[in-house]
């Protein structure tokens, strides 16, 4: 039987109702008193958590023009923008983020954040989030798993399109690194993911296969999906929540549940587990055991971090932490290798901006 994550007292795991986190990303839209306004929606639409995300554009990426930064948008919701943009649009400013949590608490709800470097974990930890979360694209960024592993908080960690070999490094990598309550998501990592790619016969084999509870964070329109996932063992549901897709144009906003309809999908999952022979399942969310990127995020596998020159280098200059950092996108030498590039020298001189490959390095 997989094991229990607990958070805020309450018990996490097969058997146990399904803990519902509403996520707000970006639809906040960058007005305090809208955020607001959409934690208090959360808790009448059934929510359990809010979940938000702690980044800025210059920790989560690089004020830069040069084609890694623009082309790795292409053929997304978010064409010809440049990464830098995207994100400015999108994150929540941190000094919000003690006062959002202070009014879902004050509601009944938790309230945490998928971090996305090693400063974000140092900001929650400083308004004392009771767990964290890994967002799918993260889960190879393996120092920022034992950053917020060593807090000894629990861990949620979104899959996506990770390998079986990429999940296992990252159990071991937090595991290492303190975590003793950790859970997997099960998600496709496309914007929005289409029904046939989510593959939901995995949950049960993820289980077994890594004994941690395991559940569903899930970007597909409408509640077929998280119904479905309830009749499979999933003991835990993320889904983007926004006040109205036509009126909070953004960049989350077209794959996010309005306040009736994420209420309506609380109902059916508490229904489900009332009475588990009523649910309805899609069929084409069943699909087959799979891990790895399915056909529709493969292409998403770009926004993954990796190491990239952020400071120009002349020949010969040694890798340091201010010359080089695990930013998106995807181009460069994964994170897991940072400590094998650190203190090491450049072959040639290399431009801010560039991704850092193996032939760069002597």
């Amino acid at each position: 039987m997989p094991s229990s994550i607990t958070i805020n007292g309450r018990l996490i795991c097969p058997g146990h109702p399904m803990y519902i986190i509403a996520e707000m990303s970006a639809n906040h839209g960058q007005s305090k008193e809208h955020a607001k306004e959409i934690i208090h929606e959360m808790k009448k639409a059934g929510a359990d958590a809010v979940k938000i995300q702690t980044y800025t554009p210059d920790t989560i990426t690089l004020n830069c023009d040069n084609t890694y930064f623009t082309d790795c948008l292409k053929g997304t919701l978010w064409e010809g923008r440049r990464l830098y943009d995207l994100y400015g649009d999108a994150f929540t400013p941190w000094e919000w983020q003690g006062e959002l949590k202070e009014l879902a608490e004050s509601l009944g709800m938790d309230f945490f954040s998928s971090a996305f470097d090693e400063t974000s974990v140092d900001f929650l930890e400083s308004i004392n989030v009771p767990a964290y979360k890994i967002a799918s694209f993260e889960l190879v960024h393996l120092p920022l798993i034992k950053k917020a592993a060593a807090t000894g908080k629990p861990l949620i960690m979104s899959t996506g399109m990770a390998t079986k070999e990429e999940i296992e490094d990252a159990l071991k990598a937090a595991r290492d690194a303190g975590a003793k309550e950790i859970a997997l998501l099960k998600c496709t990592s496309a914007y929005p993911a289409k029904i046939e790619d989510t593959n939901l016969k995995t949950i049960p084999v993820m289980e077994l296969d890594f004994q941690v509870p395991v559940g569903l964070s899930d970007h597909t329109p409408g509640s077929a999906v998280p119904v479905a996932a309830v009749s499979l063992g999933a003991c835990i549901i993320e889904k983007h929540f926004v006040m109205s897709r036509e009126r909070d144009k953004g960049p989350d906003s077209s794959f996010s549940m309005e306040p009736h309809e994420f209420r309506a999908m609380v109902d059916m999952v508490r229904a489900v587990e009332r009475d588990p022979p009523s649910a309805h399942i899609d069929p084409q969310a069943m699909g087959v055991v799979h891990y790895g990127p399915s056909s529709g995020d493969k292409k998403s596998l770009v926004f993954r971090p990796s190491i990239f020159v952020v400071e120009d280098i002349t020949a010969g200059e040694v890798f340091t932490e201010k010359n080089v950092r695990i930013i998106r996108p995807g181009y460069g030498l994964p994170p897991k290798e940072l400590p094998n590039v650190l203190w090491r020298k450049a072959k040639q001189a290399i431009e801010r901006g560039i991704p850092l490959l193996a032939n760069l390095i002597q």
